[in-house]
């Protein structure tokens, strides 16, 4: 093997028989020196056989969960031990967004992305594996989004809770709306066909709550099981007949041809972040971000999203 040799994420994630986020979380925890050329990054040869070695002897740390880094904008940047990860969870793209001004305006902090849902967010903060959490959970019988939910997981600690956005959530349909679905109740109509989103993400837990609130019993909604991890997924089984409706956001729904949109409900996405002393800082520079107007003019062009209270504190320990 060539001391010059490098390999990309993806080429190690087969030598290695593992997935590239679990890669690029060896990096984050800088078991796996990297750098980065263009919008891609490499790791020498003699430094993946370093860690295969310091593997064998267990010198190295265990795997808890995996991320997704957003690409960055420099050319060429090594990985600097002396630069800290923000782990940012979720999925809507107003967080990619986010993570570049954080990377812009934040120093000595690189934000890495995981894409999960909002009760796994806040697990994950729980456990300690991310920093910045974004949920969007109904609390059926309050009607209050996220609070509840964020009083129960993190007893004990102290939080700060920011508004990110709100958004119109409610129900895709195919073109004409041929199941005539203009409410939850209406969801008691017979024979309709369901696909379902991921157990622990916002539009489950919506949905599972308005069942409930409801009366009606999730077994009379014929694929309940099928499911998808995204609002895309979700919009295009509609699209395509596959079913009758699908919970989600109404920006996914003017991305996809075949799809109607029934609002219904408008959702709260909030940021969670830990109030450890070594994150003050990091919490002030993103607080800044939340509340700029440069944030704010990339996220206006976004249809269906409500920016009247982005930036606004909700509940501080």
């Amino acid at each position: 093997m060539t001391t010059d040799m490098s390999y990309t994420t993806e080429e190690i994630s087969k030598l290695l028989k593992i997935s590239k986020l679990t890669v690029y979380d060896l990096i984050k925890k800088g078991d796996l020196p990297a750098y980065r050329v263009g919008k891609q990054m490499r790791v020498d040869a003699s430094d993946l056989e370093a860690y295969k070695t310091r593997a064998k002897d267990g010198m190295v740390s265990t795997i808890k969960s995996e991320y997704v880094e957003p690409v960055t904008h420099h050319s060429f940047q090594a990985v600097s031990s002396s630069n800290h990860s923000l782990v940012i969870t979720g999925q809507d793209v107003s967080l990619d967004i986010l993570a570049k001004h954080i990377e812009r305006n934040v120093a000595h902090y690189r934000p890495l992305r995981s894409y999960v849902g909002s009760m796994d967010s806040l697990i994950s903060m729980y456990k300690g594996e991310s920093d910045i959490v974004s949920t969007h959970l109904l609390d059926g019988d309050t009607g209050e989004y996220n609070l509840p939910y964020i009083r129960k997981l993190l007893i004990g600690s102290s939080y700060i809770v920011m508004n990110l956005l709100s958004r119109s959530a409610g129900l895709y349909v195919q073109p004409g709306n041929p199941k005539q679905l203009h409410s939850w109740a209406d969801l008691k109509k017979p024979g309709l066909r369901l696909v379902n989103r991921e157990k622990g993400s916002g539009a489950r837990v919506l949905l599972d709550e308005q069942l409930r609130l409801h009366g009606i019993p999730k077994q009379r909604l014929h694929g309940y099981e099928q499911e998808e991890s995204n609002h895309l997924g979700v919009a295009g089984k509609v699209a395509t007949g596959e079913a009758d409706f699908g919970v989600g956001i109404e920006k996914v729904a003017s991305m996809v041809n075949g799809v109607e949109f029934i609002p219904l409900i408008q959702e709260r996405y909030d940021l969670v972040m830990l109030k450890k002393p070594e994150n003050l800082a990091w919490i002030e520079r993103v607080k800044q971000i939340l509340q700029s107007e440069s944030f704010h003019k990339e996220l206006r062009p976004i249809q269906g999203y409500d920016l009247s209270q982005t930036g606004r504190i909700l509940f501080e320990t």
